[in-house]
């Protein structure tokens, strides 16, 4: 097993930063890709010995940031952004009790559709969907990184959605 030899500077961390924040366009998101690189960059150079640290580190830096941007576009496809939608400045419609019953039935297969989940993806679609938490407060919680919290996020709706299908 080999150590990491790659000395990284503070210059080389902001430059990997400024790199992942131009493809993100998001300040947080690309330190927290960064740190996920020095994580991955760590857990390679135990598995092999690395040539080009420094080269391997900021192809992993775009990889992530590639993968953040393809998630945040799916989940925008999937969910209105939020603060876009002011539901409380919506007036209230009059409802069917037709209409109710309907509402209620889906209200029990999203229910449902969430205890099937796994406690932890459960917990992360919870907090992110009903808590308005950021990624970032998930993965404290959960002892994840960012981006696990995110996949497991995404995974838990598309379960929810294909149950109320």
């Amino acid at each position: 097993m080999s150590k990491v030899t790659y000395q990284h500077s503070a210059e080389a961390h902001t430059d990997l930063v400024r790199y992942a924040r131009r493809i993100t366009r998001n300040h947080d998101y690309a330190e927290e890709i960064v740190q996920e690189s020095y994580v991955r960059l760590a857990e390679a150079a135990r598995k092999q010995l690395l040539t080009k640290p420094a080269a391997y580190l900021r192809r992993v830096v775009h990889n992530l940031a590639l993968d953040h941007l393809k998630a945040r576009r799916c989940e925008a496809r999937l969910f209105v952004a939020e603060g876009e939608a002011d539901l409380a400045a919506v007036p209230a419609p009059m409802v069917s009790p037709e209409q109710q019953a309907f509402s209620r039935a889906e209200f029990m297969k999203l229910e449902e559709a969430l205890a099937e989940l796994p406690e932890r993806t459960r917990i992360a679609v919870e907090m992110r969907r009903f808590g308005g938490a950021k990624l970032r407060e998930i993965a404290e919680a959960l002892d994840i990184t960012p981006s696990v919290a995110h996949h497991l996020v995404m995974q838990g709706v598309a379960q929810c959605l294909a149950k109320l299908r």
